[in-house]
């Protein structure tokens, strides 16, 4: 996905509005009673980093990238859960994610909650990790740059720790 696409979705909550719908009659993404699985998926994110450093000390840098992401992606599920909804698909959770956690034009109220909301890196973030897992899944490379992992590395450390802030409030 593209810079441009997430700006899109981020200043057009019509169209996040008509996704999610058209998403929610496909049952791609459903209205759930329980957020039981919150903590799993925070659990599976911390499990997912472990993995990552694990990973890294060895040569396999494009499986720590992929690591990464679905690190982040399990701290995605967990914050959508905690919405009363979840997703099959990646575009839907993003869509979600937006819906009920960007905040644009933050007033004084909305800058005590700050902590309660994702940023604009944030959101950028998890969509740029979603692109290089799928370089690291699907391009015949199989060398990657070890300063991008362990940028990639720290900004997800940062995203899922943001995340648990969001949900312990």
């Amino acid at each position: 996905m593209k810079t441009y696409d997430v700006d899109k979705y981020l200043n057009d909550s019509e169209l996040v509005d008509e996704l999610i719908k058209d998403f929610k009659k496909k049952k791609i993404i459903t209205n759930i009673s329980s957020n039981a699985d919150v903590k799993g998926h925070i659990l599976k994110s911390s499990h997912n980093l472990e993995f990552v450093n694990d990973i890294d000390k060895n040569k396999f840098i494009d499986w720590a990238i992929i690591g990464c992401y679905y690190a982040a992606y399990h701290s995605a599920l967990a914050l959508i859960q905690s919405k009363g909804f979840t997703s099959k698909n990646h575009l839907a959770t993003l869509l979600v994610l937006i819906n009920e956690f960007y905040q644009k034009g933050l007033n004084e109220e909305d800058i005590e909650s700050l902590m309660n909301v994702l940023s604009y890196e944030d959101i950028l973030f998890y969509v740029e990790t979603k692109n290089k897992r799928e370089d690291a899944s699907y391009s015949s490379r199989i060398i990657f740059d070890r300063k991008d992992l362990e940028s990639l590395k720290l900004k997800t450390i940062l995203f899922v720790s943001k995340v648990k802030k969001i949900l312990n409030n």
